[in-house]
């Protein structure tokens, strides 16, 4: 993409993903500008593209983590209830904790992150404590072990809800777990395939409407065994 490049530092990056328009306001700016890359991806952490972290799997380029901050940010406030689908290093749930708690205190946010392998459910935590213990300790942003299409039910219903990794289908089971006014952007499409991330949006009456954002290609979205 025409926007893609290397920053100096983090900052160096955020600036530059500003000046191209992938961050469009301050708030998502600020989140990831005390986000550093540094803890949650091993290899090239400034460059504009994806990288491995482990396990197979891959953390996002960071115009993608901007446009799904920027997509979903006029639904994290504080107090709301965050889902982040495929949460690999842990990079996007902490800028997501981050970009709640300046807008404000509540007991009642809870970002969880859930992620199928172990491993990486272990090493995300251990980025988010070299980053800054507090965000595991406040309790309010979560790790989870488990199969993320099937959402995670204790901390539902969402009001927003990000999946890093592409469905084959429309997710009916994360629909299903979607706050009233909440908001959901998945890749959908087969592995290989054309893929298209998509927005799903519920109403106060529980009806929910898709909006087609863009072409991806993203890893499919599966558990150990699939």
């Amino acid at each position: 993409m025409a926007w893609r490049s290397v920053g100096a530092d983090n900052a160096d990056l955020i600036r530059q993903l500003r000046e191209y328009g992938v961050i469009a306001s301050e708030s998502v700016a600020s989140a990831m500008v005390a986000t550093d890359r540094k803890h949650y991806s091993p290899r090239n952490p400034y460059m504009d593209a994806p990288q491995p972290i482990g396990g197979g799997v891959t953390i996002s380029a960071p115009h993608m983590h901007a446009f799904a901050l920027e997509y979903l940010r006029d639904h994290l406030r504080p107090g709301a209830h965050v889902l982040d689908v495929g949460s690999g290093s842990g990079y996007l749930t902490a800028c997501f904790y981050r970009y709640i708690k300046a807008k404000g205190e509540s007991a009642e946010t809870r970002i969880v992150g859930i992620e199928h392998q172990a491993s990486l459910v272990a090493m995300s935590k251990a980025n988010l404590n070299s980053d800054d213990r507090n965000m595991l300790d406040s309790g309010q942003l979560l790790i989870v072990e488990g199969d993320g299409r099937k959402g995670h039910v204790a901390h539902a219903p969402y009001d927003a809800i990000h999946v890093g990794a592409a469905a084959p289908e429309t997710p009916t089971e994360l629909i299903n777990q979607l706050a009233k006014g909440g908001r959901l952007i998945v890749p959908v499409g087969p592995e290989g395939g054309s893929q298209y991330m998509q927005q799903y949006d519920k109403d106060a009456n529980g009806k929910v409407e898709m909006t087609r954002l863009m072409g991806v290609m993203y890893v499919p979205l599966t558990d150990l065994r699939n």
